[in-house]
């Protein structure tokens, strides 16, 4: 490990920290580091970065769009102008579109792969060697629930998620032994501005029982990260879905989910 980057100050990014559960994580890590807030919405970040320092944190703002060519250089560039150094990453930043896949624009759904996949793939191996070679630091992946079921309505995205769980978990056993936490948070449905991104403003259903609000969630995920647990599951009914789909049948899972997501119009169920 160079000299110069020992000596950085340790960081926690967190992207698409501008709303929902990245907000709320970003305000937890607030606690331990300095934050690096990553977002496609500069005013949101602002704002965020400003609340923190009122609480006596230290916040930096990169907003900048993680589908782009060279959005993962410019995290990068921006650690080492501001003599910050990755000890945790937080990949947060996702979306997913509700409908039937040969219904929604192709566009649209593969820059959500670009987006939840690649990216997050992208900063995780740039930032990872860094960890492995300090023997310390973690990465909390944000997934969903999505990640143990097939997806019919929002095929696509629970893809995306299943990408997430399956890769955080082979992290996790590549890096125990180098003093290296992996975790994959993985919420149910939760009220935030993905929804409306998702359902391209339709009405939602009601919320169900199986609904947490996201500071609740980032919480639970949090304190799973930080005491090196695997997958963290907020909500007992949401545990016990994921448990259940584990043994059922694939083509039973995929009716019921098409059902629950596309049975009733107007009506979608969103994913964090």
């Amino acid at each position: 490990m160079a000299d110069h980057e020992s000596a950085r100050r340790p960081v926690t990014i967190v992207t698409g920290a501008s709303s929902g559960i990245g907000k709320e994580i970003a305000r937890l890590a607030s606690h331990h580091d300095e934050v690096l807030l990553v977002a496609r919405s500069g005013q949101e970040l602002d704002k965020l970065a400003g609340d923190i320092r009122l609480q006596g944190g230290r916040a930096h703002v990169l907003a900048c769009d993680l589908t782009e060519p060279g959005a993962v250089d410019a995290i990068v560039a921006h650690l080492a102008d501001k003599g910050l150094r990755c000890e945790r990453l937080v990949n947060n930043a996702g979306f997913g579109l509700v409908g039937e896949a040969h219904t929604l624009d192709a566009a649209s759904q593969l820059s959500s792969v670009d987006l939840n996949v690649r990216s997050l793939t992208e900063l995780t191996l740039a930032l990872l060697p860094g960890m492995i070679e300090r023997r310390s630091g973690g990465i909390l992946n944000v997934a969903s629930v999505a990640a143990f079921l097939p997806g019919p309505g929002m095929a696509v995205y629970y893809a995306t998620k299943a990408y997430v769980q399956s890769f955080s978990a082979g992290l996790w056993a590549e890096a125990r032994n180098h003093g290296v936490t992996v975790t994959c948070l993985c919420p149910g449905p939760v009220n935030t501005g993905f929804l409306s991104r998702a359902t391209a403003g339709r009405r939602l259903s009601e919320a169900t029982p199986f609904h947490l609000d996201a500071a609740a969630v980032a919480k639970a995920g949090w304190s799973g990260f930080m005491n090196g647990r695997l997958t963290v599951i907020p909500g007992a009914l949401n545990w016990w879905m994921t448990a259940i789909a584990r043994f059922a049948p694939q083509r039973w899972l995929a009716l019921a989910v098409h059902r629950r997501q596309l049975g009733r119009t107007g009506s979608a169920a969103g994913q964090s």
